[in-house]
């Protein structure tokens, strides 16, 4: 395996992640419906755009170890494990718990590459870091709406 494939390839993980988080939280944006409409609407959109900032972060940080980004539409499909929101409008309790689950999901995900990145590359281990901090912050503003 050349140098920096297993960086690269969990660079390519956390990028689908990413990629589709924004999608979904785009998703919740326009489809959210209920009394905490305005609120989740903003937040949902800040989220879209803090996602949107992240993987290209990745991606970027991919093509300086010289390996290639995929951030075709096919390939999130395959490779995310973050899951689909439903279709149709969302309940305000339904789109924060759908939120919830996915951001806590890709961050606990990210959280377990830290280890191996550290081992293989610190830089990349250290953009890691800041990208699992930031999605613990929006999770718990998003646990903070169920309550």
């Amino acid at each position: 395996m050349p140098k920096g494939a297993k960086t690269a390839a969990v660079l390519q993980s956390i990028l689908a992640d990413l990629v589709n988080l924004s999608l979904q939280s785009k998703q919740a944006h326009w489809n959210v419906r209920g009394p905490f409409f305005r609120p989740l609407h903003e937040m949902f959109d800040e989220m879209t755009d803090q996602y949107r900032e992240w993987y290209d972060d990745v991606a970027e940080r991919a093509r300086a170890l010289g390996a290639p980004a995929d951030g075709r539409a096919s390939t999130i499909v395959a490779t995310s494990k973050v899951e689909e929101l439903p279709a149709g409008e969302l309940a305000d309790r339904q789109a924060v718990s759908l939120m919830t689950a996915a951001v806590e999901g890709a961050a606990s995900r990210m959280r377990e590459a830290l280890g191996p990145l550290g081992e293989q590359d610190p830089v990349t281990q250290d953009l890691v870091i800041g990208i699992v901090a930031g999605l613990e912050k929006q999770a718990w503003m998003l646990r903070v709406q169920a309550t």
